[in-house]
């Protein structure tokens, strides 16, 4: 399905090359991997070397420039194809914390590396067993000897830890009962995990419903230069937030690609599949959550481009943020269920692509937050109400 307009794209070329590219690995290549739980290095490495994962690296440090809507669109057309994005779309969020917060020294070191693929920045170290979502109530601890950290602790759902270079790191480094707010005393870290890997950190992949790389990692006195310090010390969960709403609007970007593509098979395979003498599409019953499931897309993705216009412009995009994150997640949920129910038996089939795709759609209304969580900030911070939690 093409994306939909309603006026000029002024991303229409960079779409139109992304699905070329896209074409470049089909279904078959990501049911083989998807089989194994294999890393889509081919792809990551075409996206790199064809400059989409420094979309939004400044050209001064090498990458394109580019503002976050054509990030999105990126993204968008990836999922919109039939592959997935999620191997490598942290690179392009993740760097924004170093880029915003980072010592000139370390921008020079890292940006250019990332934007060339010398290095990849895949690895995002906020999520602990214990504290979930509750990423103030983390443990892992980052304590200051002379020049370096010693760091311990453990993280989990760092997806992509086993293909990167590098790993952003979110650890407490004052103890949460001596800090005045609980959001103070946590700092963020960029950890060379070449490096560490057998030297403190512990790797272990976790077997997950889609093949998302998904890992738990361990620092057991892992050592850290205290010149990988991120920004200010005890000033890191603000350098996180700083981040999430870029981050919550290219997922969104990649449940409307996801969307498309559901939209597209249903439609498609309801024009073909003929039982009792017409095509099942002609059927109401057929029809009608395939065209609902359309409607809700529509709908979410107007509230994504103006989020991502208030972002440009340097406007707050909170509420646009975090609902369209929950709009476009519940709009692709909806496509995968009219795609599935429309294929009948061989929505189950592997050769459709179908089922692989519906369970890598349903990840999005629990990450990168979940949809409770989304209400809640509705509620308190638009709505004006007492804070739920």
């Amino acid at each position: 399905m093409d994306q939909p307009q309603t006026g000029a794209d002024p991303h229409a070329e960079i779409r139109e090359e992304v699905r070329k590219l896209c074409a470049r690995f089909p279904g078959e290549y990501w049911r083989e991997l998807d089989a194994r739980r294999g890393y889509p290095t081919e792809f990551v490495t075409a996206l790199t070397e064809a400059g989409y994962l420094g979309a939004l690296i400044p050209e001064e440090f090498g990458g394109a420039g580019l503002p976050l809507s054509a990030a999105a669109a990126i993204l968008e057309e990836i999922h919109a194809s039939g592959c997935n994005a999620a191997a490598c779309h942290a690179q392009m969020y993740t760097m924004g914390t170093v880029l915003k917060h980072g010592s000139e020294a370390q921008k020079r070191q890292y940006l250019p590396k990332i934007a060339t693929g010398e290095l990849r920045l895949q690895a995002f170290g906020v999520t602990e067993p214990t504290s979930g979502t509750d990423t103030t109530a983390l443990r892992t601890f980052a304590k200051r000897e002379g020049d370096k950290y010693i760091v311990n602790g453990q993280k989990i759902w760092t997806s992509r830890a086993e293909h990167s270079d590098l790993m952003l790191l979110l650890a407490r480094t004052t103890p949460r009962d001596q800090v005045t707010k609980k959001t103070d005393g946590l700092s963020t870290f960029l950890v060379d995990m070449k490096a560490a890997l057998g030297n403190g950190l512990t790797i272990r992949p976790i077997r997950t419903m889609m093949n998302h790389n998904s890992c738990e990692v361990f620092f057991d006195n892992m050592e850290v230069p205290a010149e990988n310090l991120v920004g200010v010390e005890g000033k890191g969960f603000r350098y996180i937030l700083d981040g999430m709403n870029a981050e919550r609007m290219l997922i969104s970007a990649e449940c409307i690609g996801d969307s498309r593509w559901f939209i597209e098979k249903a439609v498609d395979y309801s024009k073909q599949r003929v039982l009792f003498g017409r095509p099942i599409g002609q059927n109401q019953g057929v029809q009608f959550p395939i065209a609902k499931a359309y409607a809700q897309m529509r709908g979410a993705e107007a509230l994504l481009r103006k989020g991502l216009e208030k972002f440009e412009a340097g406007l707050p995009c909170g509420e646009e943020a975090n609902i369209a994150k929950m709009l476009c997640a519940e709009a692709s949920w909806a496509a995968a269920e009219a795609c599935l129910q429309t294929h009948g038996g061989f929505g189950f089939a592997e050769e459709y692509d179908v089922e692989r795709k519906y369970r890598e759609a349903r990840l999005y209304q629990v990450a990168p937050i979940s949809t409770n969580l989304v209400l809640s900030f509705v509620g308190e911070h638009v709505l004006g109400m007492p804070r739920s939690y």
